[in-house]
């Protein structure tokens, strides 16, 4: 045992403990432990950065950008609505959702898949007045689930990957983690849609709890020529029930329809006008054809990027006592007025007649940078984002479908055909451009305009590619000092008497039980050098070992921190940790067991 050995682990101790008490410094703490490893001399420079030029690190960040195109384009969540339909229990519904979801994230990023679907998913469950909290959880597990399933179904299976491939060794196939994957996702699967529904809470989401304490706005909607609502009931549109929003009246040519009626049907030009909160009219405003309006016409071109703010008049304000029309609101501030709130008043003027008093609160869709034009306006109190309105680009959403299935097929054309025997050069060229092809696809998102360059940087998550690109330069150093050999020492003496099995096992379960404490990828990447020193010293086969720490990487169920989609859910289904851990034990047992028995059968232990 030398200092570099001792320093790696020492360093590496730091790490983890930093990862649980602070998960948020992921990517400092990954980035300072292989900095100081560099200036201590234990790696070199090359091999510290390395990780930053990995294959994996780039695939990754050329899948978010992919992703995007697809949630800008609003593809999962519009076919997410047909794809649910109606039905009346939990059981059906999750019969419905789980296969689907597990499908969609063996192609996409586990956290893009939750971030699309969930908004999706609790307009649903509002207009079926099904709890989100019978949903949620299991949303996040079959994304989960899902990920296994192919290379790219999430970043922990490229991590390694590229860790596979910077070794030497040859790379997972787009299919190869599918063998155990498909499996596992098909056994869980089956115990969400058989337990769920008895083993999940009954709970209110968080904007039903927060009950009549909500701020209302106006807000005035225009049904466009493309609305798939028109010639629909205001029952069959699902306007009926939506949380927190009011259908108050119809205005069709010149005449008021109101109250409004479950049957009345709407038409081409109709004005909607509702009261509710922000996020249910955010969601509104995301229907195809639906647009908000303040005047006589829809505001901005629906194919291009608008930010949802609030304002508050001023006592000083030249725009006290006029109406939003009359003081040319639009024009003067490159921004539109689509909702009032007045001391919680329920405000009965169109919008472009509302004559504005001192604190009124306006809620603007406004071209990007009104935020910073107007931070400092004496017009305004205070200007600030109230979330993201961007409308979907509904008219490029079956482009983006079929870049992102072109690109599914380029990666998986090497594994077609490798095993058929024929153009072993032309599979091996595939094969080795996976990365380009990504890229290619990411390219083509932006040039085709599914999404815009700045909605592409806002996609990518830059923490992510900074922790896995310096995590890999961690594992080298890791690899060389002979840290990694000090633990494998402890691994085999723990498991020797139990076998090659009992080799896979305990490196499975280490790699389980960091990732219940840290990231999936700092998990993997940690135990990765770990594993290829135990392989080396037990003389059994290193690839059955990497599968079994790809595979526990991604199969933390029991705490939320443990992976970001529970993070995502806990919240808006008022879940609590015993939640989590009533369904998150039986998830991972069966995992466990699945992954014993299936990576032995494909991925022989020895020679």
């Amino acid at each position: 045992m030398d200092w570099q050995s001792i320093t790696s682990l020492v360093v590496v101790g730091v790490i983890i403990v930093g990862l649980i008490r602070a998960p948020h410094l992921a990517d400092f703490l990954f980035l300072g432990g292989v900095v100081l490893l560099a200036a201590l001399g234990i790696i070199s420079p090359d091999d510290a950065f390395s990780g930053f030029t990995n294959e994996g690190m780039l695939t990754i960040a050329a899948l978010f950008v992919i992703a995007g195109g697809l949630t800008e384009t609003g593809l999962v969540s519009h076919y997410g609505h047909r794809f649910l339909g109606r039905t009346g229990s939990p059981r059906k519904a999750l019969q419905r959702m789980v296969p689907g979801v597990v499908g969609v994230s063996a192609f996409l990023n586990n956290t893009t898949v939750v971030a699309m679907i969930m908004p999706a998913l609790l307009d649903w469950c509002r207009k079926q007045r099904i709890p989100a909290s019978k949903l949620l959880l299991p949303l996040s597990y079959a994304a989960i689930l899902g990920g296994v399933c192919t290379l790219i179904g999430t970043s922990t299976n490229l991590v390694v990957h590229g860790m596979l491939k910077s070794a030497g060794m040859p790379g997972f196939g787009m299919w190869e983690l599918g063998k155990a994957g498909i499996p596992i996702a098909a056994a869980g699967a089956l115990l969400l849609i058989w337990l769920g529904p008895k083993l999940l809470p009954d709970r209110k989401e968080f904007l039903e709890q927060l009950g009549e304490s909500r701020r209302e706005f106006l807000v005035e909607m225009a049904v466009l020529t493309d609305c798939p609502l028109i010639g629909k009931t205001v029952e069959q549109a699902g306007l009926r029930h939506l949380p927190g929003l009011f259908l108050i009246e119809i205005e069709r040519a010149g005449h008021r329809i109101a109250p409004v009626e479950p049957n009345e049907p709407l038409e081409l030009g109709d004005r909607l006008v509702f009261t509710g909160v922000v996020s249910t009219i955010v969601d509104l405003q995301k229907i195809p054809g639906l647009a908000p309006a303040a005047d006589d016409n829809p505001i901005f071109d629906p194919t291009t990027r608008a930010d949802l703010c609030e304002a508050v008049v001023s006592s000083s304000s030249p725009l006290i006592g006029y109406s939003i029309r009359e003081a040319n609101f639009r024009t003067k501030y490159n921004a539109a007025v689509i909702a009032v709130h007045r001391n919680g008043a329920r405000l009965e003027q169109k919008i472009g007649d509302i004559a504005l008093h001192p604190g009124d609160t306006l809620l603007l869709l406004a071209g990007p940078g009104f935020v910073r034009a107007h931070r400092n306006n004496p017009d305004f109190y205070l200007v600030s984002e109230a979330g993201d309105a961007a409308v979907p680009r509904h008219h490029k959403a079956r482009l983006a479908g079929i870049i992102t299935i072109t690109m599914i097929l380029l990666l998986t054309l090497p594994d077609i055909l490798a095993p058929m025997g024929v153009a072993g050069d032309i599979a091996e060229w595939l094969g080795n451009r996976r990365v380009v092809f990504a890229f290619l696809a990411a390219g083509a998102m932006l040039a085709t305009g599914c999404l815009s360059f700045s909605a592409a940087r806002r996609n990518i998550d830059w923490q992510i590619l900074v922790m896995i690109g310096a995590a890999i330069g961690l594992s080298k150093a890791m690899d060389k000092s002979g840290g990694a050999a000090l633990l494998a020492k402890g691994v085999l003496e723990v498991a020797r008497a139990y076998g090659p099995y009992g080799i896979l096992a305990a490196i499975y379960l280490l790699t389980w039980i960091l990732t219940e404490l840290m990231s999936n990828n700092a998990a993997a990447a940690l135990m990765f050098p770990i594993g290829l020193a135990t392989a080396a010293s037990a003389k059994v086969e290193f690839r059955p070992l990497a599968v079994a720490i790809t595979l526990a990487a991604s199969g933390g169920f029991i705490f939320p921190a443990g992976y970001q989609t529970h993070l995502m859910v806990f919240g808006p289904g008022g879940y609590r940790l015993a939640d989590f851990a009533k369904m998150g034990t039986l998830m991972t047992i069966l995992w466990f067991l699945v992954a014993m028995a299936t990576i032995p059968l494909f991925w022989p232990l020895t020679h």
